[in-house]
């Protein structure tokens, strides 16, 4: 089964600094029928304006991925580590035990970005953070790569994720079909992040959501030129 959620009903936030769009509820944004997909707990769809962002707070035992789709976001934490993630790469955050951290865009353009939430397959792991550079253009094109990775069969290549969950992302050209293989078990979340897709044939635009349940093999066939965030995670 394929459920759209469209972007222009997702859960909203605003303020001089913050527009974001909330797949699932989170902070003020409630809905008992959007509590997550499987281990996904969270998917914020965020804008935060130059020279500003989240000040330290903390978390714990969650796995955190930012997928950065725009500009670049600055990472320090409680741990000493400092990083930037720019546009197309991955940050993985492992809350676990407790960590305190801030983002903020330290850039001259608006950054966006997706914040994803992945429930650990174990509680009270050692927190951490990573970030990765992966590869862009035609090395993605027409299949997905595993930027953050806690499956059993992760080959490694991926960021290491305390979860039985992958975050994948890639480019389709229009026209171009790729598949996925979810399984027995498994709940897919996909996000056109740009263009338009159709997934089983069901249509999906820019910034919806589709959940995946009971489908063994996704097909996702490009109606226009897309870049795809999609996380395959235990139901």
């Amino acid at each position: 089964m394929i459920s759209v959620q469209p972007f222009d009903r997702l859960g909203k936030f605003r303020n001089e600094w913050l527009n974001a769009r909330h797949h699932f509820s989170f902070g003020q944004y409630h809905d008992p029928a959007r509590m997550g997909a499987g281990g996904l707990r969270v998917w914020n769809d965020d804008e935060i304006a130059p020279g500003t962002g989240f000040d330290p707070h903390p978390h714990r035992d969650m796995e955190i991925v930012t997928y950065v789709r725009a500009g670049a976001i600055t990472h320090r934490d409680g741990l000493g580590n400092e990083g930037r993630t720019e546009a197309g790469d991955v940050q993985v955050m492992h809350a676990g035990t407790g960590i305190v951290h801030a983002e903020y865009n330290e850039e001259a353009v608006p950054t966006r970005l997706f914040q994803i939430w992945i429930q650990p397959s174990r509680r009270g792991v050692a927190p951490g953070w990573g970030t990765r550079q992966f590869p862009k253009g035609e090395a993605t094109d027409g299949r997905l790569v595993a930027l953050a990775d806690g499956r059993a069969a992760a080959d490694g290549a991926a960021l290491p994720l305390h979860a039985d969950a992958a975050v994948l992302a890639g480019t389709v050209r229009a026209g171009q079909t790729v598949r996925h293989t979810l399984g027995a078990g498994r709940v897919g979340y996909l996000v056109p992040s740009t263009g338009t897709v159709t997934v089983n044939g069901v249509a999906v635009n820019t910034r919806d959501g589709a959940t995946i349940t009971g489908e063994d093999v996704v097909a996702i066939t490009a109606t226009e030129d897309a870049e795809l965030v999609l996380v395959d995670v235990a139901a």
